[in-house]
């Protein structure tokens, strides 16, 4: 049976049994729109709710739907940066990548403040983390070119550092729970 999950916010991406080596191969021009696009997708994901919470006290069901949207299509772009699904990210369909986020009862007026500040531990492990990603995602790309598969391992320390970091994100930005994020890659 599986345990039920400990923290509010929860990732996971179907692994892959073979991966496309002509779209990995491209992958870095083919994912420019999608990065344009999150960008501006994101801008409001911080603001909207801190002034909500801070001078409504709330966090409107809508604007939470909003920003697990908002999220989810994150979710799926860098799983498509880091060559973890061939499907080019969809702005509606959770494809491979799954991210649920509990919706938050009670949210502190004034948290929202000082969160920044809070995750200040996670910023510097994820940095390292960050980087030591981007190195397995070029020897994943190197791997997919010349075997077809992402290597499951390396394929897990991706999926892991993707968890940590949208569990930070959605405690640090999109304001979505104030649970602190667990320091670990396992769910």
């Amino acid at each position: 049976m599986a345990q039920a999950p400990d923290y509010p916010v929860q990732l996971s991406i179907d692994y892959p049994e073979s991966s496309n080596r002509l779209t990995a191969f491209f992958r870095i021009i083919l994912m420019i729109p999608v990065l344009i696009l999150a960008a501006v997708l994101g801008a409001p994901k911080f603001l909207a709710p801190l002034l909500m919470l801070l001078f409504a006290g709330k966090f409107p069901r809508w604007w939470f739907d909003w920003n697990l949207q908002v999220s989810r299509f994150s979710a799926r772009i860098n799983a498509y940066v880091a060559l973890m699904q061939d499907e080019y990210p969809s702005t509606e369909d959770d494809q491979s990548v799954r991210l649920d986020i509990e919706y938050p009862d009670d949210l502190n007026r004034f948290l929202p403040l000082v969160k920044w500040l809070l995750v200040i531990p996670h910023y510097i492990v994820l940095m390292v983390l960050g980087f030591v990603s981007l190195v397995v995602t070029i020897i994943v790309w190197f791997a997919i070119l010349f075997t077809g598969r992402y290597p499951r391992a390396l394929f897990d320390f991706n999926l892991g550092v993707a968890r940590w970091s949208a569990r930070v994100n959605a405690y640090a930005f999109a304001l979505m729970t104030d649970r602190y994020p667990p320091f670990r890659l396992s769910p």
